[in-house]
């Protein structure tokens, strides 16, 4: 068998350099070629004829091809289908991605057991842990069943040869990073070596009928490590988020092909492995107690999905010259922008203050319909005054201290109205000034007029 030939490209111009240099010699960037797979040189150019017949033969209308997007495989968890947008897609290929420790082998393992118990097949290829110590793990979650089958190797020829000789619905590869292939001589986890093993992994995905599951390990800025080709190479790139020490999970799509990339999954750790959120809004609010200094709830929208979440606010007094801003799960700089506007048109100073702003349960909010919610918690812990009770606020503020509405506002009163809230705050819709509001919302036009109305005292 000939040796493989190999060739190092650049990431950057797309050079090619026969051997390794700490500067590409095209565009001179730094740390930028990789080893790869050399491709073999093309066939002499056919003639015209030939290209004519080639090229019409590849054209189909698109009315007679059959849409990917026909059939599913239902993972058996509701909130992982509704992430995908569905289930899974045959013939696709999946990247998780994760901190270490946040569950995404036990997850993946949950999947891959539901599957086979579900009458599908489901191979579960493992290259970090031995089959005996997936078996445990298995056991632990109730994934001991018929139509699971498991191979430990670090091997890509192996891992395909498993993949080709079972033909399972779903396939999990544990973890893209540990896998190797003999054709290139980097280490595991290299850049060259990542992209051959997820593009080989791909090319069999795509020319089947098997849904691939890779496990990504990610880097310290929390985005899957490798070459930025890995998540253009597969279908979709899914995130379990979570703090490690804390039961909640949640599942985010940075990218999927099949569905939509706003849909955030609510799953709870629990000793016999991930289990669904029943109902999401209840459980990010912290409790159903009298609301206290520092504390407003909105009404967020995660893709179609609205859920409660409380904002919490912490403002102290400080002798240093540069007072402290420190947030959880919002955008620091809208935080800051807020500070100014409750200066600026609401007569609340915090340039004296240490500020901390977290929203609780683990969630990230990233619409702009949560700053209403922000300023009233800021405001609240600065003159010690609650929110008043069944009041939640919805709405986005401008420098002007004017506000405006919430996108879908009229979901968001209803999800209100569900979990026993009476109230809706929020700002005048465009176009709809003067107009009556619907039973149980109260628009306000400004973040002074909106103060007034919901605090106490």
């Amino acid at each position: 068998m000939p040796a493989v030939k190999t060739a190092y490209l650049c990431q950057q111009c797309g050079a090619s350099s026969p051997k390794w240099s700490g500067q590409c010699p095209s565009c001179a960037a730094w740390n930028t070629l990789v080893e790869t797979i050399a491709a073999p040189r093309a066939p002499s150019r056919p003639s015209s004829a030939a290209r004519s017949v080639a090229g019409s033969a590849a054209v189909s209308p698109i009315g007679v091809i059959t849409s990917a997007e026909a059939a599913r495989l239902t993972s058996g968890l509701g909130e992982v289908d509704r992430v995908l947008g569905g289930g899974f897609v045959p013939g696709s290929i999946i990247l998780i991605g994760g901190d270490p420790g946040i569950g995404k082998s036990t997850l993946l393992l949950q999947l891959a057991a539901r599957v086979a118990a579900g009458g599908g097949r489901a191979l579960y290829v493992t290259a970090e842990e031995s089959a005996a110590q997936v078996r445990g793990r298995a056991e632990r979650i109730g994934g001991v069943v018929d139509g699971l089958d498991l191979a430990a190797t670090t091997e890509l020829e192996t891992a395909l040869a498993a993949i080709e000789s079972v033909s399972p619905a779903l396939a999990v590869v544990d973890s893209v990073q540990t896998l190797t292939s003999p054709d290139l001589a980097g280490p595991a986890g290299s850049v060259g070596q990542v992209r051959e093993v997820a593009a080989r992994l791909a090319e069999l995905a795509k020319a089947g009928q098997t849904c691939i599951a890779l496990v990504g390990h990610v880097t310290k800025e929390g985005t899957v490590a490798g070459p930025r080709t890995l998540e253009h190479l597969v279908d979709a790139v899914i995130y379990l988020e979570g703090e490690r020490l804390g039961s909640t999970r949640l599942l985010r799509a940075a990218k999927n092909r099949f569905g939509s990339t706003d849909e955030v999954g609510v799953l709870e750790m629990r000793g016999d492995g991930l289990a669904e959120v029943e109902d999401a809004s209840r459980f990010f609010l912290e409790s159903e107690e009298a609301p206290s200094a520092g504390s407003a709830v909105t009404i967020a929208l995660e893709g179609t999905r609205p859920l409660a979440v409380e904002i919490q606010a912490l403002s102290a007094s400080t002798s240093y010259g540069s007072p402290r801003r420190a947030t959880t799960g919002i955008d620091a700089n809208r935080v800051l922008m807020l500070i100014a506007v409750l200066a600026r048109h609401a007569g609340l100073n915090l340039s004296g203050h240490d500020v901390y702003v977290n929203v609780a349960g683990g969630l990230r909010i990233d619409e702009p319909a949560a700053d209403l919610a922000v300023a009233t918690a800021l405001a609240s812990s600065l003159r010690d005054r609650p929110v008043r009770r069944g009041v939640v606020l919805a709405g986005e503020v401008a420098l002007s201290g004017r506000l405006r509405s919430a996108v879908r506002a009229d979901r968001r009163l209803l999800e209100a109205g569900r979990l026993g809230f009476g109230t809706l705050v929020t700002g005048p819709a465009r176009g709809e000034r003067g107009r009556t509001a619907p039973s149980g919302m109260v628009v306000a036009s400004t973040i002074r007029e909106a103060l007034e109305h919901v605090l106490e005292g």
